[in-house]
Protein backbone atom coordinates (compact mmCIF):
# COMPACT_ATOMS: atom_id res chain seq x y z
CA UNK A 1 0.00 0.00 0.00
CA UNK A 2 1.03 3.50 -0.89
CA UNK A 3 1.59 5.01 3.21
CA UNK A 4 1.88 8.33 3.94
CA UNK A 5 2.11 10.43 7.15
CA UNK A 6 -0.80 12.27 8.35
CA UNK A 7 -1.22 14.24 11.25
CA UNK A 8 -4.00 16.25 11.96
CA UNK A 9 -4.26 19.45 14.75
CA UNK A 10 -6.59 22.08 15.21
CA UNK A 11 -4.26 24.68 13.84
CA UNK A 12 -3.86 22.40 9.85
CA UNK A 13 -2.97 19.19 8.74
CA UNK A 14 0.27 18.05 7.42
CA UNK A 15 1.06 15.33 5.01
CA UNK A 16 5.01 13.84 4.78
CA UNK A 17 5.51 12.68 1.09
CA UNK A 18 8.32 11.69 -0.91
CA UNK A 19 6.39 13.11 -4.32
CA UNK A 20 7.36 15.95 -6.09
CA UNK A 21 6.54 17.22 -9.71
CA UNK A 22 4.21 15.76 -12.17
CA UNK A 23 3.38 12.76 -9.88
CA UNK A 24 2.40 15.34 -6.80
CA UNK A 25 -0.16 17.20 -9.55
CA UNK A 26 -1.51 13.87 -10.30
CA UNK A 27 -2.35 12.87 -6.59
CA UNK A 28 -5.37 14.19 -5.81
CA UNK A 29 -4.67 14.13 -1.85
CA UNK A 30 -1.52 16.16 -2.23
CA UNK A 31 -2.43 18.30 -5.42
CA UNK A 32 -3.50 21.96 -4.68
CA UNK A 33 -3.01 23.11 -8.10
CA UNK A 34 -2.74 26.69 -8.15
CA UNK A 35 -2.93 26.62 -4.71
CA UNK A 36 0.18 25.87 -4.41
CA UNK A 37 2.61 28.58 -3.37
CA UNK A 38 5.74 30.38 -5.12
CA UNK A 39 7.85 28.32 -2.07
CA UNK A 40 6.19 25.09 -2.45
CA UNK A 41 6.11 25.16 -6.53
CA UNK A 42 10.05 25.56 -6.15
CA UNK A 43 10.46 22.98 -3.46
CA UNK A 44 8.64 20.05 -4.60
CA UNK A 45 9.68 20.65 -8.67
CA UNK A 46 6.26 22.16 -9.58
CA UNK A 47 7.63 25.37 -11.25
CA UNK A 48 6.81 25.88 -14.77
CA UNK A 49 3.99 22.97 -14.69
CA UNK A 50 1.47 25.26 -13.16
CA UNK A 51 -0.14 29.19 -14.70
CA UNK A 52 1.70 31.78 -12.96
CA UNK A 53 -1.05 33.10 -10.62
CA UNK A 54 -1.52 31.64 -7.15
CA UNK A 55 -5.24 31.21 -5.54
CA UNK A 56 -5.81 30.97 -2.07
CA UNK A 57 -8.63 28.01 -1.88
CA UNK A 58 -11.50 30.51 -1.39
CA UNK A 59 -10.75 31.82 -4.48
CA UNK A 60 -10.34 28.34 -5.91
CA UNK A 61 -13.94 27.43 -4.85
CA UNK A 62 -15.14 30.55 -6.32
CA UNK A 63 -13.95 30.03 -9.83
CA UNK A 64 -14.47 26.00 -9.96
CA UNK A 65 -17.86 26.49 -8.43
CA UNK A 66 -19.17 28.64 -10.84
CA UNK A 67 -17.53 26.41 -13.87
CA UNK A 68 -18.76 23.49 -12.82
CA UNK A 69 -22.45 25.05 -12.47
CA UNK A 70 -22.50 26.67 -15.84
CA UNK A 71 -23.78 22.90 -16.67
CA UNK A 72 -26.68 22.79 -16.34
CA UNK A 73 -27.37 19.36 -17.21
CA UNK A 74 -27.07 17.64 -13.57
CA UNK A 75 -25.33 14.38 -14.66
CA UNK A 76 -22.79 16.75 -16.53
CA UNK A 77 -22.55 18.41 -13.00
CA UNK A 78 -21.98 15.24 -11.57
CA UNK A 79 -18.87 14.44 -13.67
CA UNK A 80 -17.08 17.88 -13.25
CA UNK A 81 -17.43 17.70 -9.77
CA UNK A 82 -16.26 13.91 -10.08
CA UNK A 83 -13.06 15.15 -12.24
CA UNK A 84 -12.27 17.68 -9.68
CA UNK A 85 -12.20 15.14 -6.91
CA UNK A 86 -9.96 12.96 -9.24
CA UNK A 87 -7.18 15.95 -8.95
CA UNK A 88 -7.79 17.70 -5.62
CA UNK A 89 -9.65 16.22 -3.76
CA UNK A 90 -9.08 18.58 -1.04
CA UNK A 91 -10.55 21.69 -2.92
CA UNK A 92 -13.61 19.00 -3.96
CA UNK A 93 -14.75 18.60 -0.31
CA UNK A 94 -14.43 22.49 0.17
CA UNK A 95 -16.51 22.89 -2.41
CA UNK A 96 -19.21 20.79 -1.38
CA UNK A 97 -19.17 22.60 1.95
CA UNK A 98 -19.33 25.72 1.07
CA UNK A 99 -21.70 25.13 -1.26
CA UNK A 100 -23.85 22.04 0.45
CA UNK A 101 -27.26 22.48 -0.38
CA UNK A 102 -26.31 22.79 -4.05
CA UNK A 103 -23.93 20.32 -4.56
CA UNK A 104 -25.55 17.53 -2.21
CA UNK A 105 -28.06 16.39 -4.86
CA UNK A 106 -25.78 16.68 -7.47
CA UNK A 107 -23.21 13.91 -5.25
CA UNK A 108 -25.79 12.05 -4.15
CA UNK A 109 -29.53 11.61 -4.25
CA UNK A 110 -31.30 12.17 -7.04
CA UNK A 111 -28.30 12.64 -9.87
CA UNK A 112 -26.26 10.15 -8.56
CA UNK A 113 -28.97 7.59 -9.20
CA UNK A 114 -28.63 8.89 -12.86
CA UNK A 115 -24.76 8.95 -13.06
CA UNK A 116 -24.75 5.05 -11.75
CA UNK A 117 -26.70 3.88 -14.95
CA UNK A 118 -23.62 5.87 -16.88
CA UNK A 119 -21.10 4.97 -15.18
CA UNK A 120 -19.54 2.41 -17.85
CA UNK A 121 -20.64 5.66 -20.64
CA UNK A 122 -18.46 8.21 -18.71
CA UNK A 123 -15.82 6.73 -16.99
CA UNK A 124 -12.69 8.57 -16.78
CA UNK A 125 -10.61 7.02 -13.67
CA UNK A 126 -10.86 4.53 -11.19
CA UNK A 127 -12.06 5.36 -7.55
CA UNK A 128 -12.30 2.90 -4.94
CA UNK A 129 -11.79 -1.27 -5.03
CA UNK A 130 -14.17 -3.62 -7.63
CA UNK A 131 -13.93 -7.35 -5.84
CA UNK A 132 -15.05 -9.90 -8.15
CA UNK A 133 -15.63 -13.63 -8.30
CA UNK A 134 -11.80 -13.57 -10.31
CA UNK A 135 -10.34 -12.28 -6.85
CA UNK A 136 -11.76 -15.42 -5.03
CA UNK A 137 -8.96 -17.18 -2.83
CA UNK A 138 -7.17 -14.19 -2.89
CA UNK A 139 -8.93 -10.95 -1.98
CA UNK A 140 -6.92 -10.14 1.10
CA UNK A 141 -3.88 -10.05 -0.87
CA UNK A 142 -5.74 -7.93 -3.37
CA UNK A 143 -6.88 -5.62 -0.61
CA UNK A 144 -3.20 -5.37 0.53
CA UNK A 145 -1.80 -4.12 -2.87
CA UNK A 146 -4.30 -2.06 -4.38
CA UNK A 147 -6.04 -0.01 -1.28
CA UNK A 148 -4.39 3.04 -1.61
CA UNK A 149 -4.25 4.11 2.24
CA UNK A 150 -3.31 2.11 5.03
CA UNK A 151 -5.17 2.80 8.15
CA UNK A 152 -8.40 2.92 6.69
CA UNK A 153 -11.39 2.86 8.97
CA UNK A 154 -14.39 3.16 6.85
CA UNK A 155 -15.89 1.66 3.73
CA UNK A 156 -19.26 2.20 1.96
CA UNK A 157 -20.10 -1.16 0.11
CA UNK A 158 -22.31 -2.31 -2.49
CA UNK A 159 -23.54 -5.19 -4.86
CA UNK A 160 -24.83 -2.85 -6.43
CA UNK A 161 -28.47 -4.53 -7.06
CA UNK A 162 -30.65 -2.56 -5.82
CA UNK A 163 -29.75 1.29 -6.45
CA UNK A 164 -32.17 3.48 -4.91
CA UNK A 165 -35.46 2.89 -6.97
CA UNK A 166 -33.80 1.79 -10.41
CA UNK A 167 -32.61 -1.91 -9.32
CA UNK A 168 -29.47 -3.75 -10.71
CA UNK A 169 -26.93 -1.15 -12.07
CA UNK A 170 -24.10 -3.66 -11.80
CA UNK A 171 -20.65 -2.09 -11.61
CA UNK A 172 -22.13 1.58 -11.78
CA UNK A 173 -22.93 1.28 -8.40
CA UNK A 174 -19.23 2.49 -7.40
CA UNK A 175 -20.98 5.50 -8.14
CA UNK A 176 -23.26 5.24 -4.78
CA UNK A 177 -20.60 4.35 -2.68
CA UNK A 178 -17.96 6.96 -3.67
CA UNK A 179 -21.05 9.53 -3.26
CA UNK A 180 -21.64 8.43 0.09
CA UNK A 181 -18.28 8.34 1.15
CA UNK A 182 -17.81 12.29 0.35
CA UNK A 183 -20.63 12.94 2.80
CA UNK A 184 -18.79 11.35 5.27
CA UNK A 185 -16.44 13.18 4.70
CA UNK A 186 -17.64 16.79 4.61
CA UNK A 187 -20.50 16.18 7.19
CA UNK A 188 -19.16 13.88 9.58
CA UNK A 189 -15.38 15.19 9.20
CA UNK A 190 -13.73 12.10 8.33
CA UNK A 191 -10.21 12.47 6.32
CA UNK A 192 -10.77 10.89 3.48
CA UNK A 193 -7.49 8.80 3.17
CA UNK A 194 -9.86 6.81 6.03
CA UNK A 195 -12.15 5.99 3.79
CA UNK A 196 -12.62 3.37 0.63
CA UNK A 197 -15.97 2.77 -1.78
CA UNK A 198 -16.04 -1.01 -2.84
CA UNK A 199 -17.86 -2.56 -5.04
CA UNK A 200 -18.57 -6.81 -4.67
CA UNK A 201 -19.21 -6.75 -8.24
CA UNK A 202 -20.58 -10.45 -8.58
CA UNK A 203 -22.40 -9.91 -11.89
CA UNK A 204 -25.79 -7.97 -13.20
CA UNK A 205 -28.85 -9.31 -14.26
CA UNK A 206 -29.20 -6.12 -16.10
CA UNK A 207 -29.55 -7.33 -19.63
CA UNK A 208 -28.70 -3.89 -21.09
CA UNK A 209 -25.47 -3.80 -19.20
CA UNK A 210 -24.39 -7.18 -19.97
CA UNK A 211 -25.51 -6.51 -24.14
CA UNK A 212 -23.59 -3.00 -23.66
CA UNK A 213 -19.88 -3.17 -25.07
CA UNK A 214 -19.01 -0.52 -23.13
CA UNK A 215 -20.09 -2.01 -19.97
CA UNK A 216 -17.18 -2.21 -17.40
CA UNK A 217 -18.12 -4.69 -15.28
CA UNK A 218 -17.63 -8.51 -14.45
CA UNK A 219 -19.98 -9.76 -18.07
CA UNK A 220 -21.67 -12.16 -15.68
CA UNK A 221 -25.10 -12.51 -14.67
CA UNK A 222 -25.11 -12.59 -10.96
CA UNK A 223 -23.73 -15.05 -8.51
CA UNK A 224 -26.46 -16.80 -6.09
CA UNK A 225 -26.59 -18.75 -3.05
CA UNK A 226 -23.55 -20.44 -1.22
CA UNK A 227 -20.67 -18.90 -4.22
CA UNK A 228 -22.40 -15.91 -3.21
CA UNK A 229 -22.52 -16.26 0.33
CA UNK A 230 -18.82 -17.58 0.53
CA UNK A 231 -17.31 -14.60 -1.94
CA UNK A 232 -18.89 -12.17 0.70
CA UNK A 233 -17.51 -14.20 3.67
CA UNK A 234 -14.08 -13.83 2.21
CA UNK A 235 -13.89 -10.24 1.72
CA UNK A 236 -15.36 -9.72 5.63
CA UNK A 237 -12.13 -11.76 6.66
CA UNK A 238 -10.13 -10.09 4.29
CA UNK A 239 -11.29 -6.15 5.33
CA UNK A 240 -10.79 -6.95 8.54
CA UNK A 241 -7.48 -8.77 8.19
CA UNK A 242 -6.21 -5.81 6.46
CA UNK A 243 -7.83 -3.47 8.28
CA UNK A 244 -8.11 -4.49 11.81
CA UNK A 245 -10.56 -1.26 12.46
CA UNK A 246 -12.99 -1.10 9.85
CA UNK A 247 -16.43 -0.27 10.14
CA UNK A 248 -18.91 -1.34 7.33
CA UNK A 249 -21.68 0.25 5.61
CA UNK A 250 -23.55 -1.94 3.38
CA UNK A 251 -25.46 -0.23 0.71
CA UNK A 252 -28.39 -1.08 -1.91
CA UNK A 253 -28.07 -4.66 -1.37
CA UNK A 254 -31.14 -7.02 -2.23
CA UNK A 255 -33.89 -6.99 0.72
CA UNK A 256 -32.91 -10.99 1.30
CA UNK A 257 -29.36 -10.78 0.73
CA UNK A 258 -29.30 -7.06 2.71
CA UNK A 259 -31.22 -9.17 5.42
CA UNK A 260 -29.01 -11.79 5.66
CA UNK A 261 -25.52 -9.85 5.58
CA UNK A 262 -26.92 -7.90 8.47
CA UNK A 263 -27.67 -10.76 10.61
CA UNK A 264 -24.43 -12.33 9.36
CA UNK A 265 -21.62 -10.07 10.02
CA UNK A 266 -22.99 -7.98 13.12
CA UNK A 267 -21.12 -9.78 15.62
CA UNK A 268 -18.57 -10.24 13.22
CA UNK A 269 -17.82 -6.64 11.83
CA UNK A 270 -18.93 -3.26 13.44
CA UNK A 271 -21.59 -2.95 10.27
CA UNK A 272 -24.66 -1.58 9.23
CA UNK A 273 -27.27 -1.17 6.93
CA UNK A 274 -28.40 2.68 5.52
CA UNK A 275 -31.28 1.40 3.59
CA UNK A 276 -32.66 -0.47 6.80
CA UNK A 277 -30.96 0.93 10.02
CA UNK A 278 -30.63 4.17 8.84
CA UNK A 279 -33.68 4.76 6.53
CA UNK A 280 -35.72 3.64 9.68
CA UNK A 281 -33.82 6.03 12.30
CA UNK A 282 -34.81 9.11 9.96
CA UNK A 283 -38.29 7.82 9.29
CA UNK A 284 -38.42 7.73 13.53
CA UNK A 285 -37.03 11.27 14.05
CA UNK A 286 -39.21 12.35 11.67
CA UNK A 287 -42.66 11.15 13.78
CA UNK A 288 -41.03 12.06 16.93
CA UNK A 289 -40.43 15.79 15.61
CA UNK A 290 -44.35 15.56 13.99
CA UNK A 291 -45.34 14.94 17.98
CA UNK A 292 -43.29 18.06 18.95
CA UNK A 293 -44.55 20.57 16.23
CA UNK A 294 -48.62 19.33 16.72
CA UNK A 295 -48.55 18.47 20.52
CA UNK A 296 -50.19 15.14 19.69
CA UNK A 297 -49.11 12.60 22.14
CA UNK A 298 -46.88 9.62 20.48
CA UNK A 299 -48.80 7.28 21.90
CA UNK A 300 -51.97 8.20 19.99
CA UNK A 301 -49.62 7.44 16.65
CA UNK A 302 -51.89 5.46 13.57
CA UNK A 303 -49.13 4.83 11.51
CA UNK A 304 -49.32 3.23 7.64
CA UNK A 305 -46.03 1.97 5.85
CA UNK A 306 -46.63 1.89 2.47
CA UNK A 307 -44.19 -0.75 1.23
CA UNK A 308 -42.47 -3.83 2.48
CA UNK A 309 -38.96 -4.02 1.37
CA UNK A 310 -36.21 -3.35 3.57
CA UNK A 311 -36.64 0.07 4.09
CA UNK A 312 -39.94 -0.75 5.47
CA UNK A 313 -39.09 -3.41 7.74
CA UNK A 314 -36.67 -0.60 8.90
CA UNK A 315 -38.99 2.27 9.49
CA UNK A 316 -41.48 -0.51 11.55
CA UNK A 317 -38.46 -1.71 13.80
CA UNK A 318 -37.53 1.63 14.94
CA UNK A 319 -41.01 3.14 15.17
CA UNK A 320 -41.18 0.28 17.45
CA UNK A 321 -38.59 1.11 19.38
CA UNK A 322 -39.74 4.95 19.51
CA UNK A 323 -43.63 4.36 20.27
CA UNK A 324 -42.31 1.55 22.98
CA UNK A 325 -40.75 4.70 24.78
CA UNK A 326 -44.01 6.20 24.85
CA UNK A 327 -45.58 3.55 26.50
CA UNK A 328 -46.97 1.38 23.98
CA UNK A 329 -46.61 -2.49 24.67
CA UNK A 330 -48.04 -5.53 23.36
CA UNK A 331 -51.51 -5.31 21.08
CA UNK A 332 -51.53 -1.96 21.33
CA UNK A 333 -47.99 -1.31 20.09
CA UNK A 334 -48.67 -3.65 16.87
CA UNK A 335 -51.81 -1.85 16.17
CA UNK A 336 -49.69 1.40 16.16
CA UNK A 337 -48.13 0.29 13.15
CA UNK A 338 -50.10 -1.30 9.65
CA UNK A 339 -47.72 -1.87 6.86
CA UNK A 340 -48.73 -2.79 3.18
CA UNK A 341 -46.41 -3.79 0.23
CA UNK A 342 -47.49 -4.53 -3.00
CA UNK A 343 -50.20 -7.73 -2.18
CA UNK A 344 -51.96 -5.61 0.37
CA UNK A 345 -52.21 -5.54 3.79
CA UNK A 346 -49.36 -7.47 5.47
CA UNK A 347 -51.35 -10.03 7.78
CA UNK A 348 -50.39 -13.58 9.27
CA UNK A 349 -53.16 -15.10 6.75
CA UNK A 350 -51.05 -14.02 3.80
CA UNK A 351 -50.49 -17.45 1.59
CA UNK A 352 -46.54 -17.19 0.70
CA UNK A 353 -45.16 -14.53 3.29
CA UNK A 354 -41.91 -13.77 3.08
CA UNK A 355 -40.01 -15.40 6.06
CA UNK A 356 -38.61 -11.68 6.79
CA UNK A 357 -42.70 -10.10 6.62
CA UNK A 358 -43.70 -12.07 9.61
CA UNK A 359 -41.93 -9.80 11.69
CA UNK A 360 -43.71 -7.09 10.08
CA UNK A 361 -47.51 -9.13 9.73
CA UNK A 362 -50.70 -8.12 12.14
CA UNK A 363 -52.32 -11.53 13.61
CA UNK A 364 -55.21 -12.52 11.60
CA UNK A 365 -58.08 -10.90 14.34
CA UNK A 366 -56.01 -7.60 14.15
CA UNK A 367 -56.84 -7.64 10.19
CA UNK A 368 -59.95 -8.65 10.74
CA UNK A 369 -61.27 -5.95 13.07
CA UNK A 370 -60.21 -3.64 9.83
CA UNK A 371 -63.81 -4.58 8.10
CA UNK A 372 -62.15 -4.83 4.37
CA UNK A 373 -63.23 -7.25 2.14
CA UNK A 374 -60.52 -8.96 0.27
CA UNK A 375 -60.27 -6.49 -2.91
CA UNK A 376 -59.88 -3.55 -0.63
CA UNK A 377 -57.09 -4.97 1.37
CA UNK A 378 -54.57 -4.50 -1.49
CA UNK A 379 -56.17 -1.19 -2.41
CA UNK A 380 -54.54 2.28 -0.24
CA UNK A 381 -57.53 4.23 -0.01
CA UNK A 382 -59.58 1.73 1.76
CA UNK A 383 -57.06 0.92 4.13
CA UNK A 384 -56.60 4.22 4.85
CA UNK A 385 -60.56 4.77 5.04
CA UNK A 386 -60.32 1.93 7.62
CA UNK A 387 -57.13 2.32 9.49
CA UNK A 388 -57.10 5.96 10.44
CA UNK A 389 -54.06 6.81 10.05
CA UNK A 390 -52.16 9.72 11.64
CA UNK A 391 -49.05 8.78 9.53
CA UNK A 392 -48.28 7.83 5.99
CA UNK A 393 -44.78 6.70 4.78
CA UNK A 394 -43.83 5.32 1.64
CA UNK A 395 -41.23 2.89 1.20
CA UNK A 396 -42.70 1.41 -2.02
CA UNK A 397 -40.86 3.11 -4.94
CA UNK A 398 -44.20 3.57 -6.69
CA UNK A 399 -44.29 7.19 -7.73
CA UNK A 400 -47.43 8.66 -7.27
CA UNK A 401 -49.26 6.15 -5.30
CA UNK A 402 -50.43 8.85 -2.65
CA UNK A 403 -52.87 10.31 -4.66
CA UNK A 404 -55.35 12.88 -3.98
CA UNK A 405 -58.10 10.60 -2.83
CA UNK A 406 -55.81 8.75 -0.26
CA UNK A 407 -54.35 12.40 0.91
CA UNK A 408 -58.10 14.15 1.37
CA UNK A 409 -59.69 10.56 2.84
CA UNK A 410 -56.33 10.83 5.61
CA UNK A 411 -56.91 13.95 6.19
CA UNK A 412 -60.71 13.43 7.03
CA UNK A 413 -59.54 11.76 9.99
CA UNK A 414 -56.67 13.74 10.99
CA UNK A 415 -56.09 16.97 11.82
CA UNK A 416 -52.16 17.19 10.81
CA UNK A 417 -51.23 14.62 8.62
CA UNK A 418 -47.86 13.31 8.61
CA UNK A 419 -46.84 12.17 5.36
CA UNK A 420 -43.56 11.36 4.50
CA UNK A 421 -43.18 9.99 0.76
CA UNK A 422 -39.67 8.63 1.39
CA UNK A 423 -38.68 6.89 -1.98
CA UNK A 424 -36.39 8.47 -4.24
CA UNK A 425 -34.89 9.19 -6.31
CA UNK A 426 -37.85 12.24 -7.43
CA UNK A 427 -38.88 10.47 -10.28
CA UNK A 428 -40.20 7.40 -8.00
CA UNK A 429 -41.53 9.67 -5.08
CA UNK A 430 -44.98 9.11 -4.05
CA UNK A 431 -45.99 12.20 -4.02
CA UNK A 432 -44.91 15.87 -4.57
CA UNK A 433 -44.87 18.16 -1.78
CA UNK A 434 -46.81 21.22 -3.36
CA UNK A 435 -49.96 18.71 -3.83
CA UNK A 436 -49.84 17.25 -0.20
CA UNK A 437 -50.26 20.85 0.97
CA UNK A 438 -53.07 21.60 -1.90
CA UNK A 439 -54.91 18.44 -0.85
CA UNK A 440 -55.34 19.50 3.16
CA UNK A 441 -55.25 23.08 3.09
CA UNK A 442 -51.74 22.96 4.14
CA UNK A 443 -52.73 21.44 6.77
CA UNK A 444 -49.99 18.05 6.06
CA UNK A 445 -46.48 17.80 8.02
CA UNK A 446 -44.54 16.91 5.01
CA UNK A 447 -40.88 15.19 4.94
CA UNK A 448 -39.63 14.10 1.34
CA UNK A 449 -36.34 11.63 0.25
CA UNK A 450 -35.50 13.37 -2.19
CA UNK A 451 -34.13 17.06 -2.04
CA UNK A 452 -37.80 19.65 -3.38
CA UNK A 453 -38.32 23.46 -3.42
CA UNK A 454 -40.15 25.23 -1.11
CA UNK A 455 -43.65 25.31 -1.79
CA UNK A 456 -46.04 28.63 -1.32
CA UNK A 457 -48.61 27.70 1.31
CA UNK A 458 -51.40 30.49 2.17
CA UNK A 459 -48.91 33.52 0.99
CA UNK A 460 -46.13 32.07 3.13
CA UNK A 461 -43.09 30.25 1.13
CA UNK A 462 -42.77 26.78 3.08
CA UNK A 463 -39.64 24.69 3.12
CA UNK A 464 -39.81 21.08 2.88
CA UNK A 465 -37.95 18.84 5.13
CA UNK A 466 -35.55 15.99 3.84
CA UNK A 467 -35.96 12.72 5.33
CA UNK A 468 -32.42 11.67 4.17
CA UNK A 469 -30.28 9.07 5.22
CA UNK A 470 -27.15 11.94 5.09
CA UNK A 471 -28.57 13.24 8.31
CA UNK A 472 -27.69 9.76 10.08
CA UNK A 473 -25.52 7.69 8.76
CA UNK A 474 -22.03 9.53 8.74
CA UNK A 475 -22.65 10.00 12.63
CA UNK A 476 -23.30 6.64 13.02
CA UNK A 477 -20.15 5.96 11.64
CA UNK A 478 -18.04 8.77 13.21
CA UNK A 479 -19.55 7.68 16.55
CA UNK A 480 -19.05 3.96 16.13
CA UNK A 481 -15.48 4.65 14.95
CA UNK A 482 -14.35 7.23 18.02
CA UNK A 483 -16.08 5.21 20.51
CA UNK A 484 -14.33 2.04 19.27
CA UNK A 485 -17.65 -0.23 19.16
CA UNK A 486 -17.02 -3.97 18.61
CA UNK A 487 -20.31 -3.68 16.99
CA UNK A 488 -23.15 -1.30 16.21
CA UNK A 489 -25.94 -2.49 18.67
CA UNK A 490 -30.16 -1.46 17.58
CA UNK A 491 -29.86 0.78 20.46
CA UNK A 492 -27.01 3.08 19.01
CA UNK A 493 -29.71 3.25 15.93
CA UNK A 494 -31.95 4.74 17.83
CA UNK A 495 -29.85 6.89 19.66
CA UNK A 496 -28.99 8.26 16.29
CA UNK A 497 -32.68 8.85 15.63
CA UNK A 498 -33.22 10.44 18.97
CA UNK A 499 -30.11 12.75 18.09
CA UNK A 500 -31.30 13.87 14.82
CA UNK A 501 -34.75 14.43 16.47
CA UNK A 502 -33.16 16.99 19.23
CA UNK A 503 -31.09 18.58 16.19
CA UNK A 504 -34.78 20.46 15.35
CA UNK A 505 -34.61 24.14 15.74
CA UNK A 506 -37.46 26.33 16.87
CA UNK A 507 -37.65 27.74 13.61
CA UNK A 508 -38.36 24.35 12.49
CA UNK A 509 -40.49 23.82 14.58
CA UNK A 510 -42.47 27.33 14.34
CA UNK A 511 -42.32 26.72 10.33
CA UNK A 512 -44.06 22.92 10.61
CA UNK A 513 -41.15 21.45 9.12
CA UNK A 514 -39.95 17.94 10.20
CA UNK A 515 -36.20 18.20 9.68
CA UNK A 516 -33.47 20.66 10.08
CA UNK A 517 -31.68 22.59 6.95
CA UNK A 518 -29.01 20.55 4.80
CA UNK A 519 -26.72 23.34 5.86
CA UNK A 520 -26.58 21.92 9.23
CA UNK A 521 -25.32 18.82 8.27
CA UNK A 522 -21.70 20.00 9.89
CA UNK A 523 -23.40 20.36 13.60
CA UNK A 524 -26.09 17.07 13.31
CA UNK A 525 -23.86 14.64 12.02
CA UNK A 526 -21.73 15.90 15.27
CA UNK A 527 -24.46 15.40 17.74
CA UNK A 528 -25.74 12.15 15.85
CA UNK A 529 -21.94 10.71 16.62
CA UNK A 530 -21.79 11.98 20.20
CA UNK A 531 -25.66 9.80 20.78
CA UNK A 532 -24.38 7.28 19.10
CA UNK A 533 -20.81 6.75 21.07
CA UNK A 534 -22.65 7.23 24.46
CA UNK A 535 -24.60 4.47 23.53
CA UNK A 536 -21.92 2.38 22.18
CA UNK A 537 -20.68 3.01 26.10
CA UNK A 538 -23.37 2.46 27.78
CA UNK A 539 -24.18 -1.09 25.72
CA UNK A 540 -21.05 -1.97 26.83
CA UNK A 541 -19.45 -2.14 23.05
CA UNK A 542 -16.99 0.59 23.55
CA UNK A 543 -13.28 0.22 23.77
CA UNK A 544 -13.11 1.80 27.22
CA UNK A 545 -14.04 5.79 26.30
CA UNK A 546 -15.53 7.45 28.99
CA UNK A 547 -18.45 9.13 28.42
CA UNK A 548 -17.87 12.47 30.00
CA UNK A 549 -14.55 12.02 27.28
CA UNK A 550 -16.79 11.79 24.07
CA UNK A 551 -17.36 15.27 22.65
CA UNK A 552 -13.83 16.18 22.88
CA UNK A 553 -12.74 13.21 21.65
CA UNK A 554 -14.92 13.43 18.20
CA UNK A 555 -13.86 16.98 17.63
CA UNK A 556 -10.40 15.83 17.71
CA UNK A 557 -11.40 13.37 15.27
CA UNK A 558 -12.86 15.26 12.40
CA UNK A 559 -11.17 17.02 9.60
CA UNK A 560 -12.23 20.06 7.78
CA UNK A 561 -11.12 20.90 4.13
CA UNK A 562 -8.02 22.94 3.91
CA UNK A 563 -5.06 22.67 2.33
CA UNK A 564 -1.76 20.88 4.20
CA UNK A 565 1.48 21.61 5.28
CA UNK A 566 3.19 19.66 2.64
CA UNK A 567 6.65 17.79 4.14
CA UNK A 568 9.85 16.20 1.86
CA UNK A 569 10.93 13.09 3.03
CA UNK A 570 13.19 10.69 1.36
Amino acid sequence: MKKFDLRMTPDGDSLSTSQSGVEMLRSPLFNKGTGFSPEERRRFGLEGLLPAGYNDIDTQVARIFKSIFFNQDPVGRNIGLAALQDRNEVLFYKVLAEHLEETMPIVYTPTVGKASMYYSRVFRRARGLFITPQHRGRIEEVLRKAAPFSDVRLMVVTDNESILGIGDQGAGGMAISIGKLALYCVGAGIHPAKTLPISLDVGTNNRDLLADPFYLGWPHERLRGDEYVSLVDEFVAAAKAVFPNIVIQWEDFRKDNALMILDRYRDVVPSFNDDIQGTGAVAAAGVRAASQITGDALGNSRILIYGAGAAGLGIARQLRVLLGGAGLTGDALQRSILVMDSAGVVAADRDRLDEYKRELAWPIEMAAGLRLADGERNDLESVVRAYHPTVLIGASGQGGSFTERVVREMHSHAENPVIMPMSNPTSISEAVPSDLFAWTSGRALVATGSPFDPVQVDGVLRRVGQANNVFVFPGIGLGTIVSGASKITGTMISAAATGLADCLEQSDIDSRCLKPRISRLWNICGAVAVAVAKQAIEDGVSSGLAASDVESAINQQRWKPRYPTIISRP
